[in-house]
């Protein structure tokens, strides 16, 4: 499963500028790190109030990661 395109399209539907979203992956063994990096207008957008919608999308990640038996941490910057 590729982490990096389901995060990529998530961003994407979220932000005002979908162009700008960038994701980078490391693995090591079965840990995935993705880092988010939006355009510094959607960056609230992509966090939401209260931290809602990066929640939910971590949320999200884990599930489909736990799908594959890897463990994914999302980091938004």
């Amino acid at each position: 499963m590729d982490f990096k395109v389901i995060l990529t399209d998530i961003a994407r539907a979220i932000v005002d500028n979908p162009d700008s979203v960038k994701v980078t992956e490391e693995i090591d063994g079965d840990n995935v790190t993705l880092t988010l990096t939006v355009d510094e207008k959607d960056t609230g957008m992509v966090i939401g109030r209260h931290g809602k919608i990066a929640k939910a999308i971590r949320t999200v990640m884990k599930a489909a990661a736990n799908t594959c038996g890897k463990h994914v941490i999302v980091e938004i910057q």
